[in-house]
């Protein structure tokens, strides 16, 4: 076994098992490798199937079920209509919305529930605002795990639905994220579950990094100028900077430093407030957002997000959930990709950084859109209701005049 469990703040080291608080310091803890030991390189890939686990040398699991979904290895698309519009020549667009519960999600989920069967658990949960959810609930059924989410109460209808669908035991909870990750923090005290985001989140944290080590292999090995990246907790922030620097260490590429990007929406921006007021921890807030994907108020990474932004000298920005919406529609219309809120705000963040001459016309940028647009169609009731409000003849000469030429 090639990796260890290490605290952040003291560094001390613990043996892989179902812990995420250092006993000393009560630092977070995170999967590290002895980079010595790991046998990984551009030729291992060769003939390797194109989804994560094509990097399994760096994913803290003994093995795969034979029954598991393919996930990962989606596609990055060079944008040439949107980037003309925006004005860039050299922008990419990663396209999580096609892994198989529509979000980057599976990734980490596909860690903890493999993780879940290594330890021994009888079932495995998670508290969640939709997607993690779904993720869960999809590969547990997949593996004949069982499985209980925890979903706040105003999440969208869509997302419920599609766990209830997978088979888990959903609970629907009055209460915002923060007061369910609570609840998940004494769930898994016990010792009976596997909490995905708990004690099992060192594991699962290490599937969102692939995302990094991807973009890098579908750019030839090369890094690009600057990735926008949406926040909730921090962590996908915080695990792409890890994957970037793992890649670094492997010297499967140079050293280059890449400013990441992290944007939240103004109706929940912990992480970007404090960034804006030179603090170093998260200003915890109330959370009201179309991007209810992203509603966390005390994101439990946050500070981690932070330092990152700050070290790889990227930038934490706001966005409206009016820019947002705009973006859903741009990116739907221009490159044909239905995102979720929490998907397209990278778009949004882009067009503003752009109009702002923050990001300049020559470089090279990535943005993650990291859900579909059909775990929100909320955001298009009133459109649809509209055209329900007016039906047009089934006549000929009426269609034609509705065409738009």
């Amino acid at each position: 076994m090639n990796f260890k469990l290490q605290c952040r703040e003291c560094k001390a080291i613990y043996e892989p098992e179902p812990k995420f608080v250092c006993e000393r310091c009560l630092g977070p803890l995170e999967v590290v490798y002895d980079f010595k030991e790991v046998k990984f390189s551009v030729d291992v890939l060769k003939g390797r199937k194109k989804n994560m686990w094509r990097y399994s040398e760096v994913i803290p699991v003994r093995s795969v079920p034979e029954q598991f979904m393919d996930i990962g290895f989606t596609p990055l698309y060079k944008s040439s209509r949107l980037g003309k519009l925006i004005g860039l020549k050299e922008f990419y667009i990663k396209n999580d919305t096609l892994n198989p519960t529509g979000s980057f999600k599976d990734r980490p989920a596909s860690v903890a529930i493999i993780k879940s069967l290594e330890f021994g658990f009888k079932a495995v949960g998670t508290s969640s605002t939709g997607n993690l959810a779904a993720a869960v609930a999809a590969l547990s059924s997949r593996v004949g795990l069982s499985s209980f989410v925890l979903v706040p109460s105003n999440t969208e209808l869509s997302k419920v639905a599609q766990a209830i669908a997978y088979g888990s035991n959903v609970l629907l909870v009055n209460g915002n994220y923060d007061e369910l990750n609570f609840l998940t923090l004494q769930l898994a005290e016990s010792g009976l579950y596997g909490l995905a985001n708990v004690n099992l989140r060192p594991y699962y944290a290490e599937g969102s990094k692939t995302l990094a080590y991807e973009i890098v292999e579908q750019l030839d090995w090369s890094l690009p100028d600057k990735i926008i990246i949406p926040m909730a907790s921090g962590a996908l922030l915080y695990m792409i900077w890890k994957g970037l620097n793992e890649l670094k260490e492997l010297d499967l590429v140079e050293n280059k430093d890449v400013a990441l990007i992290g944007v939240q929406p103004q109706g929940c921006s912990p992480i970007v407030s404090a960034y804006k007021n030179g603090q170093n921890n998260p200003i915890i807030s109330d959370c009201k957002t179309v991007a209810k994907s992203l509603a966390i108020g005390n994101p439990a990474d946050g500070r981690y997000a932070i330092k990152v932004i700050r070290d790889s000298k990227g930038l934490a920005v706001d966005v409206t959930d009016e820019e947002i919406v705009n973006a859903m529609k741009l990116l739907a219309k221009y490159e044909g990709i239905f995102a979720e809120p929490a998907g397209a705000i990278t778009i949004a963040a882009l067009i503003k950084l752009v109009n702002n001459g923050i990001i300049k016309s020559d470089e090279q940028v990535i943005c993650l859109v990291t859900g579909s647009g059909f775990k929100a169609l909320e955001i298009f009731e009133e459109d649809v209701r509209r055209l329900r409000a007016n039906p047009i003849e089934a006549n000929l000469q009426v269609i034609e005049s509705q065409i738009i030429r």
